[in-house]
């Protein structure tokens, strides 16, 4: 991550932002100014330079999204062109007389940001098709009016941290299952996290049993690596100072074979993306950490393999849960909600004020919404403080109902509850029915199922295909604006 200010004349490419009803320094038609148009000028000899010029649209409809996704598809065309070095140069809105739809702050942060995220590659596995190539950007202080150079590197800083915390996640869920499995996953967090302020314990084995963590133990009964429920406590609120407890709870499935259910398909490669909650919470954490946040919030990461074979859960089994419920397993292929009672259980016993759980939880979720934008269930204050987060830094949301009306599909006939619906419709809907019977009076919840946004299934023109690294930014910005003074 080489990123400077006024070195331009270490900078073999320059990147001409243009807007549109502005001049520009090359001449190009107002659809070549629309927001994401990417525009090669080549040099005609050795001796001239190849430039690009990158469309931002309207400035007054600015969006930082916008600049993200566009600083994010400037990044993956230069690694194309095999370019080593760019000058970012983009025209002071004073220098114009436009007004412009965010501030400059906000522009050259999610410049950056877009900038690290299309450098992003997964090459751990690759060996003769490994793309190694270093790209560094260049700024011009005099594009960002209002901006010291004290400014200006401080947003520097904070995008890195930002995309540092996000390429962990993106990390973790590309990971193979033979190296990432649920052991391996707690001893990657625990390396992680070893030298930060952060108090870190592993729930595994006797202690299961001992807290009545049943879903994590039927759920990784068939895996010949034990199940585990992470807590990671972070404490840099203010002393003395009264703060609100949020407990983020993420889903760490590291392969969802089915259990005896058995996921068919020609290539079921993405089963080992179903630990994309607990990698999103993971990410999240290390944000907050790093940006050493005035906050107070706790981890639970449900860490399992879901499997087949001699031990695993079956059909029909029943899991007994510590608040009195009991749960007919339905199907063995709906564990995630298993695994998320125990976290929300375990969050009432930590005094939790906010819960926010997030899962690959649902297929359905993605026939209904896409693969941009994830569901959202629960309080309605949380939902829209999250809601509008998405909004701003792109990992956007959609509220879903909680239907009362639906209760009667996860009605068991020799137990309190099924895990899955009787039906096959709104099979989302149904999963957060179910994770409400887990939460206590006293917290205040929602449930994300984000199975549509884990990973981009092709190359897009602002990232590799493969994993997003989506919720990383969304909960550590919902937890830091917790914190901040009104």
């Amino acid at each position: 991550m080489n990123i400077t200010i006024d070195e331009v004349q270490l900078a073999d490419t320059s990147i001409y932002a243009v807007y549109e009803g502005e001049e520009s320094h090359y001449r190009v038609t107002e659809s070549r100014k629309q927001s994401k148009m990417l525009t090669w000028f080549y040099g005609r000899s050795e001796h001239e330079s190849d430039d690009l010029v990158a469309g931002m649209g309207q400035r007054s409809n600015l969006t930082s999204e916008q600049v993200r996704r566009t600083g994010a598809s400037a990044a993956r065309a230069l690694l194309k062109e095999n370019k080593s070095s760019a000058v970012l140069i983009r025209p002071a809105a004073s220098n114009v007389g436009a007004a412009s739809g965010i501030s400059a702050e906000e522009e050259l942060q999610a410049w950056l940001e877009g900038w690290l995220y299309g450098l992003y590659q997964f090459n751990k596995h690759r060996g003769v098709t490994a793309n190694l190539q270093a790209l560094s950007l260049h700024l011009r202080q005099e594009d960002w009016e209002g901006l010291s150079r004290e400014d200006m590197e401080a947003i520097i800083r904070t995008a890195e941290i930002r995309i540092e915390g996000t390429q962990l996640t993106r990390d973790l869920v590309n990971e193979s299952p033979e190296t990432l499995n649920p052991e391996a996953f707690v001893a990657v967090v625990e390396d992680r996290f070893k030298k930060a302020p952060v108090d870190l314990h592993v729930y595994r084995g006797q202690e299961l049993h001992d807290r009545q963590m049943n879903g994590l133990i039927a759920v990784g009964a068939g895996s010949k690596y034990e199940p585990a429920m992470i807590e990671i406590s972070y404490n840099g609120a203010e002393s003395g100072k009264e703060s609100p407890h949020i407990v983020l709870i993420g889903k760490g499935v590291t392969f969802d074979m089915g259990g005896m259910n058995v996921k068919i398909g020609r290539d079921i490669s993405d089963a080992r993306m179903d630990m994309g909650g607990a990698a999103a919470v993971v990410g999240a954490m290390d944000i907050l950490v790093s940006r050493k946040a005035p906050v107070r919030v706790t981890a639970l990461i449900a860490v399992a393999d879901n499997l087949s074979g001699p031990d695993a859960m079956l059909p029909s089994s029943v899991v007994h849960y510590p608040n009195g419920l009991s749960v007919q397993v339905a199907n063995t292929d709906g564990e995630g909600r298993l695994i998320i009672a125990d976290a929300l259980l375990h969050a009432a016993h930590l005094n939790a004020d906010k819960v926010i759980d997030i899962a690959t939880l649902t297929g359905n979720v993605g026939a209904a919404l896409g693969l941009e934008i994830a569901g959202i269930w629960g309080d309605q204050e949380l939902t829209a403080d999250l809601v509008e987060i998405g909004e701003r830094n792109g990992e956007r949301l959609w509220p879903m109902p909680l239907m009362d009306e639906y209760e009667s599909e996860l009605r068991s006939d020799y137990a309190d509850l099924r895990n899955v619906g009787t039906s096959t419709f709104a099979g989302a809907i149904t999963a957060a029915l179910f994770i409400r019977h887990f939460v206590a009076d006293t917290m205040k919840w929602v449930h994300i199922d984000m199975a549509g946004t884990v990973q981009y299934k092709r190359e897009f023109p602002h990232s590799a295909a493969g994993a997003t690294g989506y919720g990383a930014r969304l909960l550590a910005d919902y937890v830091e604006k917790q914190f901040r003074p009104a």
